[in-house]
């Protein structure tokens, strides 16, 4: 596949033309579509009609060869090819869910949000899941890793890889790490990113961040237009790679705040339009306390959701992943303490005095019984006596008397007797 993708395969393409590509760092057929003719034109000072023409042979080259889409296809040839694009798995059940199984090759996925919303774990996590397997969600590629704010961490590729069960130092081997330091540097490594990708069956290209340097380069309105149009330039010929090497593409963004919006996120990325078009899917990321929200922005077929995230050892993860893993963490936290605890209460010396025999002897002693149920007590209590003196037989009869009545009835017979005379 190599030789039928060598420049000189062309036909009317000679040696000598062969060299000013070569010079202008064009090595193969691949690069000249990747390029375009306008771009062949200025870099290797032929006319535009003959860069045309080059480029034409190359594109048709490449038809024959199956590597890339005819000119005219039905619409399900078209989906029978989408349902064989790869995908690479995010490693989590919600952003899977959101990108609709994986980052897609042949696309350029563009990630925005503020500093420490997780834009660069989440391409570390990418970097380490395209080099599983197919039957593991990956890829079996390598990665192309272009580090533009020197925020690459190959610790944090280690942690990852070990929390996936994979081998780290494999995982290092496979990403080719390129440190941009201005902005026409940048645009240099992807032009000459061709043969690298080749060379080492590239699934997954990073630029991280694209806008950063650009930012920093072009300051004030008066930049703006230049600054445009070579950003322009770096995200088509990033998509255009991706769409021709098969593999996938991830550019992470910066923001700003927008002034005039008072209602609503005034979170803007940086780019403007230039960079919304050429994105093909846009996914924005913000924070949540420690969680993070993703929301797919702009997307040919996706639906526009929100899903919820975390970020650990793993890279992103799913929100229930952390909250297990804090579970586990407060658990072995209370067993790690536990030990000194028993040692102190199992202590031969404390259940000694615990359990001494002197304090058993004073709590349960025979004497302390005996004057809680002394029986003098319950003599006095249900004392004989008692009873005898509340339903004595005296007081009874004094209530009564026959002598009461008697005494009451004498006193009225008396006055009967000495009203008689009064009345005679």
């Amino acid at each position: 596949m190599v030789e039928d993708l060598r420049l000189d395969s062309l036909e009317g393409v000679g040696p000598v033309t062969t060299r000013k590509l070569s010079d202008a760092g064009v090595h193969n057929v691949m690069d000249l579509i990747v390029r375009g003719p306008v771009e062949i034109a200025e870099i290797t000072g032929m006319e535009k009609d003959t860069a045309e023409k080059i480029v034409n042979k190359a594109r048709q080259h490449l038809v024959d060869g199956g590597l890339i889409a005819k000119h005219f296809v039905s619409a399900t040839e078209i989906y029978k090819h989408r349902q064989s694009i790869g995908k690479i798995t995010t490693g989590t059940n919600c952003l899977d869910t959101l990108f609709d199984g994986g980052i897609e090759t042949q696309a350029l996925t563009e990630v925005y949000g503020e500093f420490g919303c997780g834009k660069t774990q989440f391409a570390h996590t990418m970097s380490v899941m395209v080099q599983k397997t197919k039957e593991e969600g990956g890829l079996e590629g390598s990665v192309l890793y272009i580090d533009t704010e020197n925020t690459f961490r190959p610790e944090r590729i280690v942690s990852i890889a070990k929390a996936h069960d994979m081998d780290p130092e494999k995982v290092l081997d496979n990403i080719i790490v390129a440190r941009a330091y201005n902005s026409a540097h940048q645009v240099l490594i992807l032009e000459e990113a061709g043969p690298i990708i080749e060379e080492n069956n590239v699934k997954l290209i990073v630029a991280d961040s694209a806008v950063g340097l650009f930012r920093a380069e072009y300051l004030g309105r008066g930049t703006l237009s230049v600054r445009q149009q070579k950003l322009n330039h770096f995200v088509h010929l990033l998509s255009r790679i991706a769409e021709t090497y098969n593999c996938a593409a991830i550019a992470t963004n910066q923001v700003m705040a927008s002034p005039d919006v008072f209602f609503g996120d005034p979170t803007r990325p940086i780019g403007g339009n230039v960079v919304a078009h050429t994105s093909t899917y846009r996914i924005y990321f913000k924070k949540s306390g420690k969680k993070r929200i993703a929301r797919m922005v702009d997307s040919p077929h996706h639906p526009e959701e929100e899903v919820i995230f975390a970020l650990g050892e793993a890279g992103v993860i799913d929100p229930e992943d952390a909250e297990k893993k804090t579970k586990k963490t407060t658990k072995k936290t209370k067993a790690a303490k536990e030990p000194e605890v028993e040692a102190t209460v199992e202590a031969p010396e404390v259940e000694a005095t615990v359990e001494a025999p002197e304090v058993e002897a004073t709590v349960e002693a025979p004497e302390v019984e005996a004057t809680v149920e002394a029986p003098e007590v319950e003599a006095t209590v249900e004392a004989p006596e008692v009873e005898a003196t509340v339903e004595a037989p005296e007081v009874e009869a004094t209530v009564e008397a026959p002598e009461v009545e008697a005494t009451v009835e004498a006193t009225i017979n008396d006055e009967s007797e000495d009203s008689e005379p009064i009345e005679e």
